[in-house]
């Protein structure tokens, strides 16, 4: 009896330790339907597999390796291979046999591997040619000898002339503040080149030295901000030239389009016609205003700190060397610059850069809008505006065949963004400055230079494949010119603005044109009218419908 009264316990308890396992699985999306449960009921589903062996884990690791997220690699790593030892005020430092930069610029290299990049090369052509033109000065001046000042020069040329060693500025565009590490490790290229120059070897500093030689009469405090004063100045010669070009693409366009007359769209909606000739006219503006503001601000950058030394003071500088500088510098860059009428306000105030920046980013703030109306303009083909098509550059869809976006004012709208970023970074490291001196240098021309080369890349690509190509679709901006609403404001000074508004709502609730409402109630005379669809007259300065009488 103890056995048969112990069985229905044993079944009791097997029930209770599967009915969580069931209403797990009425949880779960592949639960059976409801005429099989009875039967999933007394066939259970089978249970889950247990967890591999971890020979089996192994096994299946290795047939579907599941890739990792690495960290980015350092801009450039610890020197692996056969060294020269180099010593700095903190200590000895290895450097790679084969670099020609040295101690502090390897320092530099371990302590900012932050983002790969490295420095704009207009940079660096601006701060060889500082560095040649404090060279000549200095020679000049009597404080360093004709050897050395020719070694330097040379060095300076093969790399402002022949562009060589570009390979060998290689800290990270975040760095220490101020730039200083920028400002060594030219310095230490320039010396080391020099030195193989006189026929010594490098790091032999006590030749010729990155300090005391290349760097004489001159900090970071003041040869960087001039550097990234004549950076931005060389990059907008080419942004300015691309810019130049759009403006022609779009006058081009303007005149080409001139016959062409449309609606209107204000809060976009029906609004007076427009010629889309004017409209292609007003971008052409827009872009031409932009770069008289930027030259505007270039004024500014052509005053720069060169002289200053560590705080504006000129120490240890000749006394005529701050203008002797600039005018080598300007005639080696081929740029009008000025010494500063105040060193220690062009030192502590980095506002042209700020003005630099501002004013590209303005330039951008046009570009989005001009891309963001060539884009509104195009949509279609069938179930948007289509007044204009944008050349075909490459296919819009991975899943609908034949779709072809408009990939080109797309792209410079992103390249417009992040211009206004840009332009957010160098104001809040503009504003940054302390005392004596602005640290945060590097920040602010990684910045502005990016957006202007960005710019200046894409713009010639936009031109020639994006505004020389638009055409026209003349039967779509008829008809939307034929029946738009906007119309009826070239009634308002014959019947006054209710009546013609009435007019308006009558043609909108009838699915008629305002034209057709005019000549079927008999508004205006057939000479007024044909005065209403002169393209000039109905899209000029003075036009009313009097005006028509008798055209």
């Amino acid at each position: 009896m103890s056995k048969k009264k112990s069985a229905p316990r044993t079944r009791k308890k097997a029930k209770a330790k599967k009915a969580p396992r069931k209403r797990a699985a009425k949880s779960t999306s592949d639960r059976a339907p409801a005429s099989r449960r009875g039967k999933a009921a007394a066939k259970p589903r089978p249970r889950k597999a247990a967890a591999p062996s971890q020979a089996e884990a192994a096994t299946e690791a290795e047939a579907h390796p599941v890739p990792e997220v690495a960290p980015a690699p350092p801009a450039v790593p610890r020197p692996q291979g056969p060294c020269r030892v180099e010593t700095d005020s903190l200590g000895p430092v290895k450097v790679p046999e084969e670099a020609y930069w040295g101690a502090q610029t390897q320092r530099a290299i371990e302590n900012f591997p932050v983002s790969g990049r490295r420095a704009h090369p207009m940079l660096v052509r601006a701060y060889v040619a500082i560095k040649r033109a404090c060279a000549v000065t200095n020679e000049a001046a009597g404080k360093l000898d004709t050897r050395r000042c020719r070694a330097i020069c040379q060095a300076c040329d093969e790399v402002l002339g022949r562009g060589l060693m570009a390979d060998q500025w290689v800290v990270d565009i975040f760095q220490a503040g101020a730039g200083t590490s920028m400002n060594m490790n030219t310095n230490e290229v320039l010396a080391n080149r020099a030195l193989e120059l006189l026929g010594k070897e490098r790091g032999q500093y006590d030749i010729l030295s990155p300090n005391d030689h290349v760097n004489m009469s001159q900090s970071t405090n003041d040869t960087f901000p001039t550097a990234m004063h004549v950076a931005a100045l060389l990059v907008w010669k080419d942004l300015r030239a691309s810019l130049e070009q759009l403006a022609r693409d779009l006058s081009a366009k303007a005149r080409i389009f001139d016959t062409v007359l449309k609606s209107g769209r204000t809060h976009l909606q029906d609004a007076v016609p427009i010629r889309l000739g004017q409209e292609f006219g007003a971008y052409a503006a827009a872009v031409r205003q932009a770069v008289s503001h930027i030259d505007t601000a270039g004024e500014d950058l052509c005053e720069v700190a060169l002289g200053g030394s560590a705080v504006g003071t000129g120490l240890n500088t000749h006394e005529r060397f701050a203008s002797n500088a600039v005018t080598h510098l300007g005639k080696l860059v081929n740029l009008q610059l000025r010494a500063a009428r105040d060193l220690r306000h062009r030192m502590q105030s980095m506002l042209p850069v700020a003005a630099m920046s501002s004013a590209v980013r303005n330039l951008a703030l046009e570009l989005i809008r001009i891309s963001n109306d060539l884009r509104l303009l195009a949509s279609g083909p069938r179930t948007g505006l289509a007044e204009i098509e944008l050349p075909p550059v490459q296919p819009g869809s991975s899943i609908m065949p034949g779709k072809v976006n408009p990939s080109l004012p797309e792209c410079m709208a992103m390249i417009c963004y992040q211009a206004v970023g840009n332009d957010a970074t160098v104001a809040m490291a503009v504003q940054a400055g302390q005392l004596e001196l602005n640290v945060m240098m590097p920040s602010m021309a990684a910045a502005l230079l990016d957006s202007m080369q960005h710019l200046a890349n894409f713009i010639p690509v936009f031109c020639q494949k994006c505004i020389s190509g638009i055409t026209v679709n003349e039967d779509r901006c008829r008809e939307y010119f034929n029946n738009s609403i906007g119309l009826a404001a070239v009634l308002n000074q014959k019947i006054g603005y209710l009546k013609a508004a009435a007019v308006a709502k009558k043609a909108a609730a009838s699915g008629a044109s305002l034209i057709d409402v005019i000549r079927r109630e008999k508004l205006l005379p057939p000479k007024d009218l044909k005065a209403l669809l002169n393209r000039k007259h109905i899209t000029e300065p003075g036009t009313t419908v009097e005006r028509g009488k008798g055209a």
